[in-house]
Formats: structure tokens, C-alpha cells, sequence
């Protein structure tokens, strides 16, 4: 239930990422809103994984560093898509369509997408078990003597 929330607070501030950057790319760079959405959302993706990674699931990857990539991967590929797939669906049916104001058209976009997103990160991207191993291995006592070098076997 924590992490649930956790997720609902990066995504908030994740929200303020992606509709400030659309507002600028579409009004300060004149940019259509397709194109700033689906960058304004690349940016969010970013902000949300770092968030995530150390705050929302840090007790799945804080020792995982070396995993990092894969699960960047593995967030771009699945609430990424999302994301990026959902949003612009959806402005193109609210914005382009329906004619709703692009930024009230894109809070809309982030809500439908965020309960997909959540379930995504949490089981296929911050997942436990196999990921989390190799660190409780590590923590683990071995179920057998070790010797150190130099000392005399068992």
C-alpha cells in the first residue's frame, strides 16, 4: 500500500514535469501537440523512474545499482508504452477530436494511464524475486563453512 502511494506522489510531481514541458514546447516553441506530448511524456517517464528507484521501490533496488539499465528498459517498455501509447491516443481523441483544451486533454491521458502504469512497475519493473537475489544472497549466511585464504581446510 506504501508503494502505491509513493507512486501517486512521483507521479504527481511527475504530472508537473510533463505539462509544464508540454505548455512549452507547444506554446513557447510552437510545436504541435502530438509531438510536445509525446516529449513532455519522455520527460515524465524519466523523472518518475529516478523517483522510483530511489524512493518508491528503493527497497527493491537500492542494492540492485548493477540492474539499473535493465530495469530503465523494462519501465520504457512497459508503463513507458503506456504512457506514450495511451497519452497520445487519447489527446488525439479528446484534443484532435473532441476538441477539449490541450492541458485539461492531457490531465485526462495521465489518469487513464496511471493504474496500467502502477501495476506495470510494480510486477514487471521493481518486481521481487529473482531480481532481488543476488543481494539477499549476499546478506544471507552461507549454509556451510567458508574458509579464508590461508587458513586450514575443514
Amino acid at each position: 500500500m506504501m508503494a502505491l502511494l509513493r507512486f501517486y506522489i512521483v507521479g504527481a510531481g511527475g504530472i508537473l514535469v510533463q505539462l509544464t514541458a508540454l505548455a512549452i514546447l507547444k506554446t513557447g516553441f510552437g510545436m504541435s501537440y502530438l509531438p510536445a506530448t509525446g516529449l513532455a511524456v519522455e520527460l515524465a517517464i524519466l523523472h518518475n523512474f529516478f523517483w522510483h528507484e530511489r524512493w518508491t521501490w528503493v527497497d527493491r533496488t537500492r542494492s540492485l545499482a548493477a540492474g539499473r539499465s535493465g530495469r530503465l528498459l523494462r519501465f520504457h517498455l512497459t508503463a513507458g508504452a503506456v504512457s506514450i501509447l495511451g497519452n497520445l491516443a487519447i489527446m488525439q481523441a479528446l484534443a484532435g477530436w473532441l476538441r477539449i483544451p490541450y492541458l485539461a486533454a492531457n490531465v485526462i491521458a495521465i489518469a487513464l494511464c496511471s493504474l496500467l502504469n502502477y501495476l506495470a512497475a510494480d510486477r514487471l519493473v521493481f518486481r521481487r524475486g529473482p531480481v532481488a537475489a543476488p543481494y539477499a544472497a549476499k546478506m544471507m549466511p552461507a549454509p556451510y563453512p567458508v574458509s579464508t585464504p590461508g587458513a586450514e581446510p575443514f
